[in-house]
């Protein structure tokens, strides 16, 4: 996923932008106002950058940072995250109402930041939102090469002979499918399948990783990031 990080401290940028793209991310940075505005305007011959999600900090040194969300939501429904020292109620409702997805308060824990990430863009849709991730839908039906996984009924097949999976299993499935290719953290699958914290769930994890790759004769198709997460790795067609 591409990401447009909006930060006027070339230091607090270089070592997010470290984080965001272990993680799987491709940082654009825009130090501040001006820039963002002008990242996300078409380009000379028509074409519209592709953002994920845009991660907006309010202290910026030319402009206020209310009013570029304002601006950068008329020019673009990618999904943005306010990040700033202002944590009051106001403050949060009023970059809400100027069209914020979300907002993310200094000093913020990583894990947060990259949870509220997938958050969002989970919650968009539309090709600017996707950024181009391999793998077709029609709403109720994602297609990975020669998988199909069919979300009201539940169902899973591999070259049309359907897969009998657990109801975990197919929750994992689900969830790392809807975005092919970007990295997973453990403690966010943990959260999003389990509805629990990390501690004492890891193996559960593992055993139905194994047990996915097993199922679907597919050892390739989930990815293990060391020392991160998963990803699911969408076959070739």
């Amino acid at each position: 996923m591409r990401l447009l990080l909006v930060e006027d401290d070339d230091h607090v940028a270089a070592a997010l932008s470290a984080i965001l793209a272990k993680h799987g991310f491709a940082v654009t940075h825009a130090r501040n106002g001006e820039e963002a505005l002008q990242a996300v305007l078409p380009t000379a011959h028509g074409e519209r950058p592709s953002y994920g999600v845009i991660l907006l900090d309010l202290g910026l040194p030319d402009q206020d940072g209310y009013q570029v969300c304002g601006r950068i939501r008329k020019l673009t429904t990618t999904p943005v995250i306010m990040v700033t020292a202002r944590g009051d109620v106001r403050s949060r409702i009023h970059g809400l109402n100027l069209g914020a997805d979300d907002y993310v308060v200094k000093p913020y824990d990583p894990g947060e930041l990259l949870a509220r990430i997938h958050a969002v863009s989970r919650r968009s849709t539309g090709p600017e939102e996707t950024g181009g991730t391999p793998g077709t839908t029609d709403g109720n039906r994602l297609r990975l090469g020669s998988v199909t996984i069919e979300l009201p009924t539940r169902r899973v097949s591999v070259e049309g002979e359907s897969v009998q999976l657990t109801r975990k299993e197919f929750d994992l499935l689900a969830l790392l499918a809807q975005r092919p290719g970007v990295v997973f953290r453990r403690e966010q699958i943990i959260s999003e399948v389990w509805h629990t914290s990390w501690e004492g769930t890891g193996r559960t994890l593992e055993v139905h990783v194994a047990s996915l790759r097993s199922k679907l004769r597919m050892p390739a198709l989930i990815e293990t990031v060391r020392g991160v997460g998963y990803r699911l790795v969408a076959p070739a067609v």
